[in-house]
């Protein structure tokens, strides 16, 4: 079982870039991630403007029974992404000192979750989705109790997932959708009932890679 030492030993020593202060990020970045969906999804266009945009990782420390990671269902009626898994996050404002400020404020404004409850650890890979969004991934330690209030309109559901399960890499299966004739190869993880893909599975997969030993991720 991994514990919230051990996350933070890890994140630590896989390089992970702890939390940046810049307010924005450049196009022009020579660092991306290699983290995007055009990497397995040849039909997204990597010439375009991205737009900024930012969500968090929350991991819920629940002591002797480890942590969890809390995720949300999205609401059907959405017109991008109804109905997936994702975490809280959304676009950079321009009021928003930076991309920590932006995953904290969605966080709130999603599942009503006060950014006083959260302490930010560290960041992930920043990952480009087809949508045309440059996401960074903020992660967080919550420690309870605390009171969530899921934004009536975004958020269908709001549940948590093992640390452990999400995160192993056996748990994380290749999948493809055909759109428009084209294949679209994809990451996902099931636990129970939930589908998890696209960018919040690439995401985890990223988070996996930082928490377990090189030579178990293939």
């Amino acid at each position: 079982m991994l514990t919230r030492e051990q996350v933070l030993l890890r994140l630590g020593k896989a390089g992970a870039r702890g939390v940046r202060g810049d307010r924005r990020r450049s196009n022009e970045d020579a660092q991306i991630t290699p983290y995007r969906d055009q990497d397995r999804n040849p039909y997204v266009r990597g010439d375009r403007p991205l737009k900024d945009a930012a969500v968090l990782v929350p991991l819920v420390d629940r002591g002797a029974d480890g942590l969890t990671v809390m995720l949300t269902r999205r609401t059907d009626h959405l017109s991008n992404h109804g109905g997936q898994i994702s975490f809280p996050g959304g676009r950079c404002e321009p009021d928003d000192l930076d991309c920590v400020a932006t995953a904290l404020r969605e966080t709130e404004e999603e599942v009503g979750l006060g950014r006083d409850r959260i302490t930010v650890v560290g960041e992930l890979d920043d990952y480009i989705v087809g949508t045309g969004y440059l996401v960074r991934p903020v992660v967080g330690i919550i420690v309870p109790p605390f009171e969530l209030k899921p934004h009536d309109h975004e958020v269908a559901e709001i549940f948590e997932a093992p640390l452990d399960f999400v995160v192993d890499p056996a748990n994380t299966q290749r999948h493809s959708r055909d759109v428009d004739g084209v294949a679209r190869n994809h990451f996902a993880i099931v636990w129970h009932d939930y589908y998890i893909w696209g960018a919040t599975a690439g995401m985890l997969r990223n988070l996996s890679e930082l928490l377990w030993l090189p030579e178990t991720v293939k």
